[in-house]
């Protein structure tokens, strides 16, 4: 992100007076999406689900601190880890053609990843029109958001992405997928959305239908269980952001990662488990017993869960679906 985006978060599009209703935040909140492949992993050598700092934002000399000696993330324990940030000729040609159309730009808060907490995005305008959105965060290589936007041309889909090179690879999904209804954040989900659905922001508020976490890093040390994006903060966080009768949508190929999601889903007001009780794990350690979905067919195979399939592990999938709380709960 040059320092000019930086400074001034341009709105680019026209917002529509079109209302939305909420029949259709329900029918964007339960239809399924059936299964499209788009990837193209030719040059992916990272996973998806834990972004990582671009050089745009500020020059490392080791992890975890700048040139000057500051930590880069503030204080903040953050889910994404650091990793290679500078992108090929291909994307980089790619990006400065289509970077202004489906990357939205906001003004830089202190640490990386981070949008100032005074940012005032309009995410309508983003897509000249007021359409129920879906948020996907770490969308990886985007299949799944583009299966979604190419079944669903009427839905605005939004891509969360901590990682430079990762929304690249997604904004070249979208152009090979010719969609228009997909744009992305290079943002730090967890820092970034509270800001984006603040008390502060002006513009009318998106009616947000679904929220996506799928296959985030699974911090598998014991040490490192306090990096995972799903967490209670988090939790309130989705319910925030999330229409009333919204789905959060989890899923995950690690058996004490989804123990952890379940028990935080099941801890957190304002959302009711469908499945509670339901599609028990024998070997669970958790403070709950089932609680488990079953696999949602409107998620995309992507080469994350094949790869847990083909380890031998299960997949967890989670839904729970937003209510409203009372200021006494």
């Amino acid at each position: 992100m040059s320092s000019e985006n930086q400074d001034q978060a341009q709105v680019r599009h026209s917002t529509s007076s079109v209302g939305v209703s909420a029949d259709a935040v329900k029918a964007a909140s339960e239809d399924a999406l059936p299964v499209v492949d788009c990837a193209d992993d030719s040059q992916v050598t990272s996973d998806s689900g834990s972004g990582c700092e671009n050089d745009s934002h500020v020059i490392s000399a080791a992890d975890g601190e700048s040139i000057t000696g500051r930590n880069i993330h503030y204080g903040r324990i953050v889910s994404f880890s650091r990793r290679g940030s500078r992108l090929g000729d291909k994307y980089r040609d790619l990006m400065e053609q289509y970077r202004e159309q489906f990357v939205i730009d906001y003004p830089a808060g202190a640490a990386v990843a981070a949008i100032a907490p005074d940012a005032q995005i309009d995410l309508s305008a983003q897509f000249g029109t007021q359409a129920p959105m879906i948020i996907e965060v770490g969308p990886g290589s985007g299949e799944q958001l583009i299966s979604a936007a190419q079944q669903h041309p009427e839905w605005n889909f939004l891509g969360l992405e901590a990682w430079g090179p990762g929304v690249a690879r997604c904004v070249s999904a979208i152009v090979r997928a010719g969609v228009s209804n997909v744009r992305m954040m290079e943002l730090d989900a967890a820092q970034g959305l509270p800001v984006l659905f603040g008390a502060h922001q002006r513009a009318p508020r998106p009616q947000v239908a679904q929220v996506w976490t799928f296959f985030p890093d699974p911090w598998r040390k014991k040490r490192h269980h306090k990096r995972r994006i799903v967490n209670p903060e988090f939790a309130r966080t989705v319910h925030h952001v999330l229409a009333e009768g919204g789905s959060w949508r989890l899923a995950t190929d690690w058996s004490n990662y989804a123990w952890h999601m379940r028990d935080v889903v099941e801890e957190a007001p304002g959302f009711v488990n469908p499945y509670a009780g339901q599609n028990p794990d024998p070997a669970d350690e958790g403070r709950y017993r089932g609680g488990f979905a079953p696999r949602w067919d409107g998620r995309v195979m992507t080469r994350f869960e094949q790869r847990g399939l083909e380890a031998g592990r299960r997949i967890f999938d989670i839904h729970v679906v937003a209510q409203h709380v009372s200021d006494g709960e």
